[in-house]
């Protein structure tokens, strides 16, 4: 079993503030031993966490931040939208963190939900069929561009002439690829198909069945359903269900913790997974 953390907010008071704690709360999960960390990527904050007006970092300069000062830690987002940033764009932004954090980016990616904040910030969002045919090509220029091929792509909803893509990920044979969602029509196909790595969340029941829908997907594709790793976002409340959540297939814990920031619940989650 392995342990992430997750942060949500960034509600530490005063705006000046909000640099020098995320730095001490990377650098106390990279000595305490998490296994990853990641952040949210979105613009403004979401329903359930805060209002929308509460800050909000953009993630992957908050995630070259902590890079800077850890060492062993997974870095990612608890997923990009596709509708974010352009799909050639985001592999090379993945690219960097992977070089200047030395081989640590992880790629996490979905279809986007959420319009309010697209809206916002006067960012296209279309239809949910064409989000999940953005997300797939997407997918599929991030595999091209770290690989050896630097021509041309053709997909549904993007074109590129050249998928030069230097400096090279320093990971071999690339970054890891995580999609988030839990759809089993299309996401959990698409996670059998381009994914190393899913993440969902719900109760541990849900969790399971959706993990026996994405091996029959594995088997569809000719997939060996164990090369795919299986991770679970989970709320502070539900520290005490990890054992049902792993029950379930889960392989990777990763807690969400928002302020006031208290890591001893995960920690003792920590100790337990070392046992």
């Amino acid at each position: 079993m392995e342990i992430g953390l997750q942060i949500p907010s960034f509600t530490w008071g005063e705006d000046a503030e909000i640099g020098p704690t995320l730095g001490r709360i990377g650098e106390t999960a990279d000595r305490s031993g998490f296994h990853s960390l990641w952040l949210m990527d979105h613009f403004f904050q979401i329903p359930g966490v805060g209002d929308h007006r509460q800050p909000m970092l953009e993630a992957y300069t908050a995630l070259g931040f902590i890079a800077a000062s850890t060492e062993r830690l997974g870095l990612g987002t608890l997923v990009t939208g596709v509708t974010y940033r352009y799909p050639g764009l985001l592999a090379k932004t993945v690219t960097t963190l992977d070089v200047l954090s030395g081989g640590r980016a992880w790629l996490g990616i979905g279809a986007a939900w959420n319009q309010h904040e697209h809206e916002g910030l006067g960012v296209p969002f279309p239809p949910v069929k064409e989000r999940f045919e953005q997300l797939e090509d997407a997918l599929r220029i991030a595999l091209q561009m770290w690989s050896d091929d630097e021509g041309a792509f053709e997909g549904e909803r993007f074109r590129l002439t050249e998928t030069v893509n230097r400096p090279r990920a320093l990971q071999r044979p690339r970054p890891r690829i995580l999609i988030g969602g839990s759809g089993e029509k299309v996401t959990l196909r698409l996670v059998a198909e381009y994914g190393d790595a899913w993440n969902s969340f719900g109760p541990p029941e849900n969790y399971a069945q959706k993990n026996q829908v994405l091996d029959k997907w594995c088997s569809q594709f000719g997939r060996d359903p164990r090369e795919i790793e299986r991770t679970v976002a989970i709320n502070g409340t539900e520290i005490d269900d990890w054992q049902a959540y792993l029950d379930a297939g889960a392989q990777h814990l990763i807690v969400m913790t928002g302020p006031p920031f208290d890591l001893q619940p995960v920690r003792q989650l920590l100790q337990a997974a070392r046992r």
